[in-house]
Formats: structure tokens, sequence, C-alpha cells
């Protein structure tokens, strides 16, 4: 624990949970489809549902899906700026199965019709937890350098991307595979110590079966 942890992040209020961290799923929802959204279905589960009005939680996550950080002065008018730019926004209520109160589903949708599906939780102190890309499994927290790998489920190709990153001398420090079907569309989802080089992302996109590949810097 650190100093950050008891007095909480830098960040547009009132609440670290229903703001701060809000607006970091929505961050991760955006870097993940990997361009401009033009339509957002939301849908806010428990008490992001209850209260998401009164503590900005509908702002923040619109910030953050327009590429804010949660200690952008420009959050409060987020609505806004969405309307100017062009993002159709739909937002409401879920009951979410086993989902953290604080959780949000995002689908995002950009111009050429790419879609990406984020169900994430706000944990506390502005921290968050990713739990669902595209419907699979993830863990992310966000508090390291992560990358989030849509690969084909064969053979060979977890050992591609970890031996890339072995051959750069890159430490994992969490690593979790999660796949829809056998032989169908799988996610890795890794935690590196450290930074990463630049292009490290660009040669994992480039490996057999693999689909996409995102870097994710710390929040």
């Amino acid at each position: 624990m650190n100093v950050f942890d008891i007095v909480g992040p830098v960040m547009i209020g009132p609440s670290s949970s229903h703001t701060a961290g809000a607006a970091r799923i929505g961050l991760i929802a955006r870097a993940l489809l990997g361009a401009p959204a033009v339509t957002a279905d939301i849908r806010l589960h428990g008490s992001f549902a209850k209260t998401y009005r009164g503590h900005g939680t509908d702002k923040a996550l619109v910030a953050g899906i327009l590429g804010m950080k949660p200690d952008d002065a420009r959050l409060r008018d987020s609505l806004t700026l969405a309307q100017k730019a062009g993002l159709a926004i739909t937002i409401m209520p879920a009951a979410l199965e086993n989902a953290h109160p604080n959780t949000a589903l995002i689908t995002l949708t950009d111009a050429q019709g790419h879609t990406v599906s984020v169900q994430g939780a706000s944990v506390g102190g502005g921290n968050i937890l990713v739990t669902r890309v595209n419907g699979m499994a993830v863990e992310i927290t966000g508090q390291y350098t992560t990358l989030i790998v849509l690969h084909r489920d064969a053979p060979g190709t977890i050992a591609a991307v970890t031996e890339e990153m072995s051959r750069r001398g890159v430490n994992i420090c969490n690593f979790r595979l999660s796949r829809a079907q056998k032989g169908g569309t799988a996610v890795m989802t890794i935690e590196v110590d450290g930074a990463l080089e630049p292009d490290v992302n660009s040669c994992v996109e480039k490996l057999p079966n693999v689909l996409s590949s995102t870097m994710l810097a710390p929040m």
C-alpha cells in the first residue's frame, strides 16, 4: 500500500469508486476498440445503476470512452462533448450475474462496424477489475503494463507469444487464458513487470493465429 491508496487518486470527483474507477473502465474499453466509438451501449449494475446520475458515473464512463483520464477537467462536460463528437449513448440498468456492485458492461462500435464488449468493476479507491472482454473471462487490474491478445485457439499460439516476450527479457507477473470454445476465439491477458518496448505489440500482432493485440499502460 502507498499513500495514494490512502488519500485516493488525483481525479475529478465526487467519488473515487463512481467516477475515477468508472473513467478507467471506459478508457480500457476505448483502447480495446482501437478507434473512436460511434455508439456506446452502457449497462449499469448494482450501486452504479442506483446512483450514477448523482455521482457522475455516466459522465465518467463516457469521458473514458472519449479518451479522458480521471483527472481531466472536461469530464464534467463529457456527455455534451460526446454529442458534439457524434457518439450515440444508451445507458440502462442491468442485473449482471455474480457481478461486483459497482459494475458496468460497455459495448462500443466504431464507424467500420467493429465492436468490443468490456465488463469491469470499480473496486474502491479508483482501482478497477475488468472481468470480461467479448464475453470471455479476464482479470485486468490496470496496475501493470498489460497485453490483451485476441487469437485463434490453435496449438503453439501461446508459446509463440510468450517466447516473443521471453526473447526481450520481459518478466510476466500474471497470465490468464480464456476461450469461447475449443478451436474458437480465445484471449490472453498478460501483465508484466516494468514497461514494454513500443514495438512489442506490433510484433505480437504479426504472429500466426493472432487476431489483435492491445497494449495498456499502467493506470
